[in-house]
C-alpha cells in the first residue's frame, strides 16, 4: 500500500529503475557514442515536451538500442545522426507519441476559442 502512496506522489517505481538501467547502459558506450547518446538525450529532454512516463522510458530505450547498435557495427555517428543533429532529435521524437505538457495548453485555447466564439453563433441565428 506504501508503494502505491509513494508512486502516486514521485511516479512509478518501475519507470525509475527502467530509466536507471538506460542510463547504465548508455554509461557502457564507448566514446563518441556515449557523449552524443547524452547530448540527444539532453535535447530530447528538454524538446520533445513527453510528460507521459511509459512514453519516455520506451523512447529513452529505443535511443539506448539505437547507439548500443551503431557501438557494435562501428557506424560513424555523423552517419547516424546526418548533417543536422537537431533535425535528427525531433525526427526521433516525433515517433513517439504520449501526453505532452503542451497538450493542455492547446485544450485551453480551443476552449477559450469556442467559449469566445459561441456569442458570434447565437448572433448569427437571431
Amino acid at each position: 500500500m506504501a508503494a502505491k502512496w509513494i508512486e502516486a506522489l514521485t511516479g512509478s517505481l518501475e519507470q525509475k529503475k527502467q530509466f536507471r538501467q538506460y542510463r547504465a547502459r548508455i554509461e557502457a558506450l564507448p566514446d563518441p557514442y556515449d557523449k552524443t547518446a547524452k547530448a540527444v538525450e539532453r535535447y530530447l529532454m528538454y524538446s520533445s515536451g513527453i510528460t507521459d512516463g511509459e512514453t519516455m522510458v520506451r523512447m529513452f530505450g529505443d535511443l539506448a538500442d539505437l547507439w548500443e547498435r551503431a557501438a557494435v557495427d562501428e557506424t560513424p555517428v555523423s552517419a547516424v545522426v546526418g548533417d543536422d543533429p537537431v533535425e535528427f532529435a525531433e525526427t526521433f521524437a516525433a515517433a513517439y507519441s504520449g501526453k505532452q505538457w503542451i497538450d493542455k495548453e492547446r485544450k485551453r485555447l480551443r476552449e477559450a476559442i469556442d467559449e469566445a466564439t459561441a456569442a458570434e453563433h447565437t448572433e448569427e441565428e437571431s
